[in-house]
């Protein structure tokens, strides 16, 4: 397995069980995949748009993200520090 394939592996297996954890368990009986693939959506959208990061300052990514481009590096290591 080449190493990039490995990273990217790494990357997404955990994020593939929290997903099927808090969504396809939590969230069934699914009727069809069009059911399937709403929630899906629903669930990246909470997960980029309003779920909050310890990580960065208990705001969401989106946010993090729309002030690291407004502000530069600087709210990155404000951030972290």
């Amino acid at each position: 397995m080449s190493p990039r394939r490995l990273r990217h592996e790494t990357y997404w297996i955990p994020r593939n069980g929290l997903y099927k954890t808090e969504v396809i368990r939590h969230h069934g009986p699914w009727r069809g995949l069009d059911d399937v693939e709403y929630a899906t959506l629903e669930y990246v959208d909470w997960f980029n748009q309003r779920r909050l990061h310890g990580e960065i300052g208990m705001i969401p990514p989106a946010e993090f993200e729309a002030l690291y481009y407004h502000q530069g590096t600087p709210a990155l290591l404000a951030v972290s520090q």
